[in-house]
């Protein structure tokens, strides 16, 4: 049986009582199972990360007594072998599919996922409160928290540091932080913090210390020992760490793949009191040649692969996505403007910004995943004279909304914020949606929206933006729209003007017959659900506005189909709450018009992970929701029609 060993274990208690000589071959079944598990994916899943965590995953099972200690996982996109070890290994083929095991850790789908995470650097901060609760219960039980090297460059993990090694009213939480150290978060690394961790494995003292003693050793019975001893005593030879100032005993860095080292150092980390701090260094994709090789490209899968030969390219012509719009129209910018300067959190690859780096080195910026530093960080280029433009995910934007705000909005700098993924993300679930940013951005004073409906639009609108003197965001969904040709040349659109993209042929408003039993229609699109709606709108012979502007909204174009139509509908890929449609509201009644509107959008609600397309449609916003929901409301019920004082 290929996974003979792994099929034994239904839960952590299960896997400590093997005998550690078990390990290693239970941690290459299990490395083999995950592989196996993303690569038949129809949704795919992250790969390089899962892979790079299965010794240690092992170990901390082994050791600390889960799920009564805590386990928190930074990001937890390295999860996939602690969610097989805890009782979801039949589960893994539903990985990231609708009503299916989730791709990150999650309260209500195990006990032992005792945090829920998606975002970066938080793991520090829910250990700390975990186990200073511990104190406080006086309950005896550890938390654990493992944090990468890519994270770790956030502020807030270092807020956590600073505030957990030191006593609180005399108590002092038993909390252990797991560095686990792979060179490589998702895009390289970058920052003051991974130079210092590879210096503690490349110091000129450590290295000719290391290699005097196996020159001595060499072929003695001590040579074995000393190699083991090492992994134990590296810390030994570096000066004090920044750790150990934050009050935390540091130990490491050692081999995260060595069980023989994990397992004892871990036994002695768990039954010491107080911050811990132990530093493991792991290979991302480990044991599997591919991965290895190139961990940015095999850091997730986004189908399924053959593991024998990797990624295999596809015959069929890929519509171009808006990340590589955005890509394409970012360099070709940079060339006419030099004052461009483009910045990202730790998202390159991610963000489409790859090509840019190459071509444009010295006006490239990856501050590491720190959110609120990148948004501030612009702030002060645009004090400048520079404009900057800043490549953040719509859920990653939430982390610096203060300095958005703050530092951005309430002094009117010129600062691009392109916001990819935003809607609904799919397979990647709630954590990662882009529900909110509309409602949260329009609100602040000076900030400019747009939602552009298409590739092409999408191309328009970014340029639009940049011409602006002010702040402005400029949303779009991940993945690919209907394949509109882009237009090379780049043209602003009419700043705070819509237009429409459909009319109805049914008589305007008032010159319809008494007996007219529909009402005549406007529908309001912001962003892409445009050519579902104009979909929709040919069945219901609706007019279609395209309004590419949240704010400035055009009232304009709102008050006049509001006076030629009898009802209006909006639509928007974000949530309905404080969104485009609210501020369609908001319009008609400073105009002192009174008509009934439908917001149609995402509801009040998180919205889980699953196939993005039928994500949408259960919420009402493909073409058949849309036109549903219009019928329902609005459909030949001569009542709802606008009333009669506003004839």
């Amino acid at each position: 049986m290929p996974y003979s060993l792994l099929q034994t274990i239904n839960s952590p208690a299960d896997l400590r009582r093997l005998p550690r000589t078990e390990l290693v071959k239970l941690a290459g079944e299990l490395r083999a199972f995950v592989l196996d598990t993303v690569s038949r994916s129809k949704v795919g899943g992250h790969l390089g990360s899962n892979l790079g965590a299965v010794e240690l995953t092992v170990a901390l099972h082994y050791v600390f007594n889960t799920p009564h200690d805590r386990l928190v996982w930074d990001v937890g996109h390295q999860t996939y072998p602690h969610k097989v070890l805890t009782g979801r290994r039949e589960q893994m083929h539903s990985l990231r599919q609708q009503d299916g095991v989730s791709g990150f850790p999650r309260r209500d789908e195990s006990e032992y996922d005792t945090f829920g995470t998606g975002h970066s650097s938080t793991s520090i901060s829910a250990a700390h409160g975990m186990a200073m609760a511990a104190k406080i219960k006086g309950e005896d039980r550890k938390a654990v928290a493992i944090i990468g090297d890519g994270s770790m460059t956030a502020g807030m993990a270092f807020e956590a540091l600073n505030n957990a090694g030191v006593p609180h009213g005399g108590l002092l939480g038993d909390v252990l932080v797991i560095l686990n150290d792979n060179d490589m978060s998702i895009s390289p690394p970058v920052g003051a913090l991974n130079k210092y961790l590879a210096r503690l494995m490349s110091g000129s003292f450590y290295s000719a210390a290391r290699e005097g003693a196996k020159s001595v050793l060499k072929n003695t019975p001590l040579y074995e020992f000393a190699r083991r001893f090492e992994e134990h005593t590296k810390g030994m030879v570096v000066p004090g760490t920044i750790f150990e100032e934050f009050g935390f005993n540091y130990v490491g860095p050692i081999d995260g793949h060595d069980l023989d080292a994990l397992i004892p150092t871990l036994e002695n980390l768990r039954d010491k009191k107080g911050p811990q701090f132990l530093h493991v260094v792991t290979k991302k994709g480990q044991g599997y040649k591919l991965a290895e090789a190139d961990p940015v490209k095999y850091h997730a899968a986004s189908g399924v692969f053959d593991p024998a030969v990797g990624f295999v390219k596809s015959t069929a012509p890929a519509k171009t996505t808006f990340t590589q719009v955005f890509g394409e129209w970012l360099c070709d910018m940079a060339e006419q403007d030099k004052r461009l300067v483009g910045i990202t959190p730790a998202m390159r690859e991610g963000s489409g910004m790859v090509e840019f780096h190459k071509r444009f080195p010295t006006r490239y910026h990856d501050v590491g995943i720190a959110e609120q530093h990148s948004v501030t960080f612009a702030a002060g280029l645009a004090c400048e004279g520079l404009k900057p433009v800043v490549a953040i995910y719509s859920t990653f934007l939430q982390r610096a909304y203060d300095q958005m705000l703050h530092d951005v909005a309430l002094q009117n700098l010129p600062v691009v914020f392109a916001l990819d993924r935003a809607g609904l993300v799919g397979a990647d679930g709630a954590t990662h949606a882009g529900n909110y940013d509309i409602a949260f951005t329009r609100c602040i004073p000076k900030m400019s929206v747009l939602t552009p409906a298409d590739e092409n639009e999408c191309r328009q609108a970014l340029f639009t933006a940049f011409q602006h003197a002010g702040p402005v965001t400029v949303r779009y969904p991940r993945g690919a729209g209907v394949g509109v040709a882009i237009q090379k040349e780049m043209q602003a659109l009419p700043w705070g003007k819509g237009e429409i993209r459909r009319s109805s042929g049914k008589p305007m408003r008032g010159n319809a017959p008494a007996a007219q039993a529909a009402p005549r229609v406007a529908i309001l699109s912001f962003g892409t659900l445009l050519y579902p709606a104009l979909a929709a709108a040919e069945s219901l012979d609706a007019t279609v506005a395209n309004m590419r502007f949240v704010k400035p909204l055009d009232h304009e174009l709102v008050a006049e189909l509001a006076r030629t139509h009898d009802a209006l509908v909006t639509v928007e890929d974000g949530c309905v709450m404080g969104g485009a449609g609210s501020a369609v509201m908001e319009s008609l009644q400073a105009a002192g018009l009174n008509l009934p509107v439908l917001q149609l959008g995402l509801p009040d609600e998180f919205i889980e992970h699953g196939d993005a397309g039928r994500l949408m449609a259960q919420c009402g916003l493909d073409a058949a929701g849309i036109e549903q929901a219009v019928l329902k409301r609005f459909g030949a019920r001569p009542a709802l029609l606008r009333p009669a004082a506003n004839q």
